[in-house]
Formats: structure tokens, sequence, C-alpha cells
């Protein structure tokens, strides 16, 4: 007859066993963790004490915590997998926007050089009876105002074309002042700039090079031209 002392050792050897597997720092693949288990799990039995034997409980509860340890892992591959296809599927979908405009935050103007003009938008956090936008030079001179009115609240965008003898070869800033009587509208300003190329960072983000403000992050784009 095995002795009770046999049995107790056991018990303690496999909750020492399963407490090592849940931490992080165990190394054994799933595969050879859950063959471990069962067969401390089947020696344990043999050399229960048979004046003392373990309860559907106690066999239950073993086995739900290696079912735990197991499925976490299997878990953090399926994790692992799901974020380096979602990474490459983002990839290639601002593969798709290379050479093309897009919206970002700013408020540079940029004159095209086929067609003489300059693009931006904007975004009102409410309705305004009255929306300028003043054209800066690159030493903050305003060289011209465009007028636009009464605008409601949300995205708005211009264009601009230099006025004669003003030099369109130069960088260009846009500041709107909107006002609803004597209250001023809090706007946004965003500017059209051109994709070059795309890049993935090292935490699996995707990133834009813009022409005209450089490096920017995928998320930031407001909207493609």
């Amino acid at each position: 007859m095995t002795s009770t002392t046999s049995a107790t050792s056991g018990t303690s050897g496999l909750d020492a066993y399963l407490a090592t597997q849940k931490d992080s720092s165990a190394k054994s693949t799933t595969d050879a963790t859950a063959d471990r288990f069962l067969k401390l799990l089947v020696t344990q039995m043999k050399n229960q004490d048979p004046l003392n034997p373990m309860d559907n409980a106690q066999v239950t509860s073993q086995m739900a915590q290696i079912n735990t340890v197991t499925g976490i892992d299997k878990l953090n591959t399926t994790v692992q997998s799901v974020g380096t296809n979602f990474s490459q599927m983002q990839l290639l979908q601002a593969a798709n926007v290379v050479g093309h405009k897009v919206l970002v935050d700013g408020n540079q103007l940029n004159v095209d050089s086929t067609t003489g003009t300059a693009g931006g938008a904007f975004d009102l956090d409410a309705n305004a009876k009255s929306v300028s936008i003043n054209v800066l030079s690159a030493n903050g001179t305003v060289v011209d105002t465009i007028d636009k009115g009464t605008l409601a609240a949300g995205r708005q965008d211009f264009t601009w074309t230099p006025p004669s003898g003003v030099n369109a070869n130069q960088a260009f800033t846009f500041k709107v002042k909107a006002t609803n009587g004597s209250t001023a509208v809090t706007s946004t300003s965003l500017m059209l700039d051109q994709v070059d190329a795309v890049s993935n960072t090292s935490t699996g983000g995707v990133n834009l090079e813009l022409r005209n403000s450089g490096t920017l992050a995928y998320s930031k784009i407001k909207a493609v031209g």
C-alpha cells in the first residue's frame, strides 16, 4: 500500500509545477506542457492514498488550470498572427494613396505649378455668419484675403489663386477667422499634401512620407483626394 506521505508529496509537486507554468517566464511549448501535466496527474493518481483518494473536484480543478495555461498560450499566438496580418493589410491599403493628395492637420498653402492655384480646408466647430481666410507670405505678411461669408459647422474647403504681383514660388500659410455676431467660432486648419511613399514603423504601424510636411502616421489622414 502506498503511504499518505507519497500522495501528499505528489500533490504538492503537481501544484508547484502548475504554478511555474502560469509564470510568463515558462519556456515549454504548449504540447510539451500538456504532456508533462498528464504524466504527473497519472502518477499522482497511481500513488494516491487509497483511504483518501482525489475527488472529482480536485481532478477537474487541475484540468482547468492546465487548460487555462495552454489556452492563454494559444490566444497569444492567435493575437500575434492577427496583428501581423493587420499590419500587412494596412500597409497595402496605405500604398494605394501614394501619388494622391491627402488632407492633414496644418495651415500650409502650396501653389500647384500646373494649375497655378492652391487649396486648403478647415473644420468649423459651429455655424458662423462671417468667415474669412487670410493668406500670409513666408514673412507673415497678409498678401490676400478670401471672404467665405456665412458657413455651416463642419468641414469647408477653399481654392486660392495668387493675385498679380505676388510671387507664387514661396511658402504660404493661411489663417481662418470665423465669427457668429460678436462670438468667435473655433476652427481647425487642414492642408493638402501629396503622398510620395509609405513605410512600416517598428511598432507595426504605417507612416506616410509627405512631400511638404515630412513623415506622418497613416492614422492622421483626414481625407484622400
